[in-house]
C-alpha cells in the first residue's frame, strides 16, 4: 500500500474512535474542572491588559461555581449568543428552503448556464448555496453533474466542481447568512473574556467571504477544465447502467416556479428598500450619533440578523404563493416548526458548548492562558501572518477528525480569540483564519459526513468509481485551496484589508496595556 493510502487509513481509524461532539465537550468540561482545581491550588493568575483586572484561577468545584452551574443552568443556555442568532435566522431560512425557493433558484442558475461559463457558474452558485444549509449538498452537487452531462461534458467533472465549491469553498459566499451568524456568534463571547464591551456583527467577515469566492472560483475553473476533466477522459455511460442524464428535462423550471422566483425577487427588493429607508430617515435606529468615529453604523450591522431572517421569510412566502407550494399562512408556520425541529442536534450540542464556554469564564483559565500565551508569543516576536497561518493549519488538522465547524470553534475560540486580541489581532480576523482552515480540507477527508453521499452520487454515473477515485479527484482542489487560503490570509494581514464594514485586521485595546503577571 502507498504511503498516502496508509496515511488515510490511520486518519480513518483515529477519526472513527472519536466520540460524538457532545461527548467531546463532556470530556473537555471534565478536564476543565480538574485543571481549575489544580490552577486554583497553585495560584495561577494574570492581569487583563485591557481592563487591568486581576485574573485568578477559580475552582469549578467551589460553592459559588457549583451554584452557577446548577442553579443558572437554563440561563447559561439561554445566554449562549449563537443559539438565539441561529434560531432567528432559521425561522426565515426554513421557509425559504421548504417552499422550494432555494432549490429553484439554484436549479434556475445552473440549468440556464452558458456552456463556456458552466464551471465558474457552478462554483459561484455552489458557494452561494450555503444559505440553503445542507440542501446545497443534495441539490447543487448532483445537479452540477447532470448539467455537465447534458452539454456533453464529463458528469463527474461537474460533480467534482460542485463538491469543491459547496464543501471546499465553505468559507465563501457573496452575502452573510446563517453560517456567519453561527460562527461569529461564538466569537463574541470569546472576545468578551478580554474586552467585555466588544461587539461582533454578522457582517464581520463579509468582505473576506466575498474574497474567498473571487479567489477560489478561478482555481476550481482551471483545475476542473484543465486537470480533472482531462484526467477523467471521455465519458460514456457504462453498458446497462441507467444514468441520471435523462433527468435534464424533468429539472427544468415550471412556469409556476418561475413566477415564484419573480415574486421572491420582488420581496427581496422590498426589504432592501425598507432597510435603506430606515437608514436615511431622520433619527435612524441604524445610526448611533454618540458612538466613537467608525462605530456609528454598528446598529446597522447588528440589524443584519433580523434583515436576513425577515428577507428569507418574506421571499420564501412570496415564492410559495407564486409557485403554489404555500396554500395558507399555516403552511409557513409549519415550515418554521420543521426548520427548528431539524435544528435539534445543534440545540443539543449548544447546551454543552454553552456550558463549556461559560465554565472557562467562571474558572478564569481561558483569559489566564490567553494572557500568558500572548506574553510568550510577544517575546518570540512572530509576525501576525505567521500566527494566523498557524490558526489555519490547526483548523485544517482538526477538520480531518471533527466535521462540525461550530463544535471546533466553540472549543477553540475561548482560547484563540482572546490570545490574538492581546497580540493586536481582531477577533474577526482570527475567525476568518479559522474558517479558511475549516473549509479547505472538507473535501479531502472521508470522515466528512457527506463524503459517502457524494460517492453515492458519483457511482450513479460510474459504478466503478470508488472511495480512492473520489479522494484522488478532490485532492488537487484541497491542495490548491490550502495554498491559496494561506496566501489570502497573509494578504489580508500584510495589506490590512477590511474584513467587513467597519472591521479591520488589527485590534486596538480601549485601555492602556498593563503589565502581565505570568502564571507559576
Amino acid at each position: 500500500m502507498s504511503a498516502s493510502g496508509r496515511f488515510l487509513n490511520v486518519v480513518e481509524r483515529i477519526g472513527n474512535r472519536l466520540p460524538d461532539p457532545v461527548f467531546l465537550f463532556l470530556w473537555l468540561i471534565a478536564g476543565l474542572v480538574v485543571l481549575s482545581v489544580v490552577g486554583s491550588g497553585l495560584g495561577w493568575s494574570a492581569t487583563n491588559p485591557v481592563t487591568g483586572e486581576a485574573l485568578v484561577a477559580q475552582s469549578l468545584l467551589s460553592r459559588e461555581n457549583l451554584e452557577k452551574l446548577i442553579i443558572t443552568m437554563p440561563k447559561t443556555l439561554a445566554d449562549f449568543p449563537p443559539l438565539a442568532i441561529v434560531i432567528t435566522i432559521i425561522y426565515g431560512a426554513s421557509v425559504a428552503e421548504r417552499t422550494g425557493l432555494f432549490n429553484s433558484a439554484i436549479r434556475g442558475a445552473l440549468l440556464n448556464a452558458p456552456k463556456a461559463l458552466l464551471t465558474p457558474i457552478v462554483v459561484i452558485v455552489g458557494m452561494c448555496s450555503h444559505h440553503a444549509s445542507d440542501a446545497s449538498y443534495v441539490v447543487v452537487i448532483p445537479l452540477a453533474a447532470i448539467v455537465f452531462a447534458a452539454v456533453g461534458r464529463h458528469p463527474l467533472a461537474g460533480l467534482a466542481a460542485g463538491f469543491a465549491a459547496v464543501s471546499g469553498g465553505y468559507a465563501g459566499n457573496l452575502f452573510p447568512g446563517s453560517q456567519d451568524a453561527l460562527i461569529l456568534g461564538i466569537t463574541e463571547p470569546a472576545a468578551r473574556l478580554i474586552d467585555p464591551t466588544y461587539s461582533v456583527n454578522i457582517a464581520g467577515n463579509w468582505f473576506f467571504i466575498v474574497g474567498v469566492v473571487l479567489v477560489f472560483t478561478p482555481i476550481v475553473w482551471f483545475l476542473t477544465d484543465r486537470v480533472i476533466e482531462p484526467r477523467l477522459g471521455q465519458w460514456a455511460p457504462a453498458e446497462g447502467v441507467d444514468t441520471p442524464a435523462t433527468e435534464k428535462q424533468d429539472q427544468a423550471l415550471t412556469p409556476e416556479q418561475k413566477k415564484g422566483l419573480l415574486w421572491a425577487g420582488g420581496a427581496i427588493l422590498f426589504m432592501v428598500a425598507l432597510w435603506s429607508l430606515l437608514l436615511v430617515m431622520p433619527g435612524s435606529p441604524f445610526i448611533d450619533p454618540e458612538a466613537d468615529p467608525g462605530q456609528e453604523y454598528n446598529p446597522l450591522y447588528r440589524s443584519l440578523i433580523a434583515f436576513f431572517a425577515i428577507t428569507f421569510f418574506l421571499a420564501g412566502g412570496a415564492y410559495g404563493a407564486g409557485a403554489g407550494t404555500v396554500k395558507s399562512h399555516r403552511d409557513m408556520v409549519r415550515m418554521m416548526g420543521e426548520g427548528i425541529a431539524q435544528l435539534a442536534p445543534y440545540i443539543v450540542l449548544a447546551f454543552f458548548a454553552a456550558h463549556f464556554v461559560a465554565m472557562i469564564n467562571w474558572s478564569g483559565l481561558g483569559p489566564i492562558l490567553a494572557v500568558n500565551a500572548a506574553s510568550g508569543l510577544k517575546a518570540i516576536n512572530l509576525p501576525a501572518p505567521i500566527l494566523l497561518i498557524a490558526v489555519v493549519l490547526v483548523s485544517c488538522l482538526f477538520d480531518l477528525f471533527i466535521g462540525s465547524a461550530s463544535a471546533k470553534w466553540s472549543a477553540l475560540a475561548p482560547i484563540v480569540v482572546p490570545m490574538f486580541m492581546l497580540l493586536g489581532i481582531s477577533p474577526e480576523m482570527t475567525t476568518a483564519a479559522y474558517r479558511m482552515g475549516d473549509s479547505v480540507t472538507n473535501i479531502a477527508t472521508p470522515l466528512m459526513s457527506y463524503f459517502p453521499l457524494i460517492l453515492t452520487f458519483a457511482q450513479r454515473w460510474d459504478p466503478r468509481f470508488g472511495l480512492g477515485s473520489l479522494m484522488a479527484t478532490m485532492l488537487p482542489y484541497a491542495g490548491a485551496f490550502l495554498v491559496a487560503g494561506l496566501l489570502m490570509v497573509t494578504a489580508f494581514v500584510v495589506f490590512n484589508l477590511p474584513l467587513g464594514p467597519g472591521v479591520g485586521v488589527y485590534y486596538t485595546p480601549p485601555a492602556a496595556t498593563a503589565p502581565v503577571t505570568p502564571a507559576p
